[in-house]
């Protein structure tokens, strides 16, 4: 049965204000808008490589504040990212904080402007 599956498609975010989150993904991580269906509520579609993050602006209904500091140690997204070092020149620029992976990879985990954690992973 599990060769059935054949990759993760996209990830769904709840985010708060979209053009807020557009400000960080976008214009801070650098991730290319993609083209969305006409939904009856805001949002963007976001390109990863061959997979997709969704931001669906609807109201949250996980705490924002109370998350642990270290993103690693709660949900989270993972992204392969080429250039490590540079996004986070541009987090640190953009004064977003972030924390190293304490595994030893070559990762920071980072919060959106919602809360949302995510981990960038320096691809192979």
């Amino acid at each position: 049965m599990s060769g059935q599956f054949r990759g993760l498609h996209h990830a769904s975010l709840l985010v708060a204000d979209t053009q807020r989150s557009l400000d960080f993904y976008r214009d801070v991580l650098d991730m290319p808008v993609l083209d969305r269906p006409d939904l009856p509520f805001p949002g963007a579609w976001l390109g990863a490589g061959g997979q997709q993050i969704h931001l669906l602006e609807l109201p949250n209904p996980d705490p924002v504040k109370g998350r642990p500091a270290h993103g690693g140690r709660d949900r989270h997204v993972a992204l392969l990212v080429a250039g490590l070092d540079r996004i986070c020149q541009r987090l640190e620029a953009a004064g977003v904080t972030y924390t190293r992976s304490r595994s030893g990879r070559s990762a920071v985990f980072v919060r959106d402007p919602d809360g949302n954690a995510l981990e960038l992973m320096e691809a192979p």
